[in-house]
């Protein structure tokens, strides 16, 4: 079975962690992009706000079909202590049943805790489970410094171990 990195990426910092996870596990990626404006200051605000209150969004692709693949990362960044609306969007419109997803988080400080948690209540409910997790902390950090630290978490926490 094949794998895929699913992601949303406002700033391009999640983006930089799926896109070195899928080429060291040598993984088919996808971007979830949101149609909802969300860059600059008051959008950044009006999209946390959606977080919080984990308002649907319209993204594309907005169903993808996922049954060849037996293991998916799934990414968000925090905002408002909330993964992105894009992603709720994303597990609440997708067949998820019988899925292994390892989750993962981008954070300046902190928050990725409560956005995996709830990412995986969400999958739970869909059929999905949890096989592992992360976070990555962005705060200050170049891009290069942020894939590093993937290359790092990949590592330590051994994670092509479940694509084998």
């Amino acid at each position: 079975m094949k794998t895929i990195v699913l992601y949303y990426s406002r700033t391009r910092k999640t983006k930089v962690v799926a896109e070195t996870l899928a080429k060291q596990l040598s993984a088919d990626i996808q971007e979830i992009k949101d149609f909802k404006e969300r860059s600059g200051f008051l959008n950044y605000l009006n999209a946390s706000l959606d977080a919080f209150r984990e308002s649907k969004t319209k993204i594309t692709p907005e169903n993808l079909n996922l049954e060849e693949y037996g293991l998916i990362y799934l990414g968000s960044p925090t905002w408002a202590g909330k993964p992105s609306p894009s992603i709720i969007t994303f597990i609440d419109q997708n067949d998820l049943k019988g899925k292994d997803i390892i989750l993962f988080a981008t954070m300046g400080n902190q928050g990725a805790h409560s956005v995996i948690k709830r990412m995986n209540e969400k999958i739970e409910a869909r059929g999905a489970r949890m096989v592992n997790s992360f976070s990555i902390k962005t705060s200050g950090k170049e891009l290069i410094e942020i894939k590093d630290s993937t290359l790092k978490k990949m590592e330590e926490m051994d994670l092509k171990i479940y694509g084998a």
